[in-house]
């Protein structure tokens, strides 16, 4: 096809072309996104399990995913109290403070958090380690010996961050309050047993449930980017970098865009 569809008479650029193709690619790349994630889901779900892989990939993305998920819980539990204490304070009302740490903690930011800290780690992992088998194909090769790739390589990496995560966001939940307790205890001078009593009446079982249907959420977001990122990496240390890159990055924004969307959710059924 020649260059006078792109351009305009006199040779400039057609921005509607550029525009128009940057739609299609789009469509066309959450076309491929949806049907490996539907083929990794069905294969999730469908026996049989490789429940050796899956053990292998709960201890990778959960395991040692508690050390930055409790330091960044911590930190944002203390920044919260810190932060709800001095706008309280302009209104008189810093005995609030215990009630929205929790709420916070426990509906938003103990999944969001968890979910970022898991997308900068676990997916870019994933994506580089499936990315280097593909290159190196090892993939191929799993193909040839008639063993699926969904359900060898995709499935445990999805059913492991799916189970892992609202465990992980569980800790953090609780991490996150204590946080906040030591810094209004110890540097805001609230009482220890009147800030745990206001926590613990204020807090309701649907709070805590919201940010587990997140974590679940994010976990299968986290896997499936990192999966479809590797399994197209082009060849080459390049390509591999990029499919971590791209991966991390989508992972990222996808957690957030599915944390508006089912907050808005829960707003408007009344959770």
């Amino acid at each position: 096809m020649s260059d006078a569809s792109t351009t305009k008479s006199g040779g400039f650029p057609n921005p509607l072309a550029w525009i128009g193709r940057g739609a299609l690619a789009l469509f066309a790349e959450i076309g491929r996104l949806s049907l490996f994630s539907g083929r990794t889901a069905l294969s999730a779900l469908l026996p049989p399990w490789n429940l050796t892989q899956l053990w292998k990939q709960i201890i990778a993305i959960g395991f040692y995913s508690l050390p930055v998920v409790g330091l960044s819980a911590v930190f944002i539990g203390a920044a919260l109290a810190l932060n709800i204490y001095t706008g309280g304070n302009r209104f008189g009302a810093e005995q609030f403070v215990p009630n929205i740490v929790v709420l916070g903690i426990t509906r938003e930011l103990g999944a969001t958090i968890t979910g970022l800290m898991l997308a900068g780690r676990v997916t870019a992992g994933i994506a580089a380690e499936i990315g280097a088998m593909k290159v190196t194909e090892q993939i191929d090769a799993l193909k040839t010996l008639s063993a699926n790739p969904f359900r060898y390589l995709y499935a445990p990496r999805f059913l492991a961050a799916a189970l892992t995560l609202p465990i992980l966001v569980l800790i953090a939940d609780i991490i996150g309050v204590m946080g906040g307790w030591l810094v209004s205890v110890y540097a805001l001078d609230f009482d220890s047993t009147t800030y745990l009593r206001n926590t613990i009446d204020f807090l309701t079982m649907e709070d805590v449930i919201v940010g587990l249907i997140k974590a679940v959420i994010f976990g299968m977001v986290i896997a499936l980017m990192g999966c479809y990122q590797g399994s197209k990496s082009s060849a080459g240390a390049t390509g591999v970098g990029r499919a971590a890159t791209l991966s991390m990055v989508g992972a990222a924004v996808l957690v957030l865009a599915a944390n508006y969307i089912l907050s808005t959710f829960f707003v408007q059924i009344g959770i």
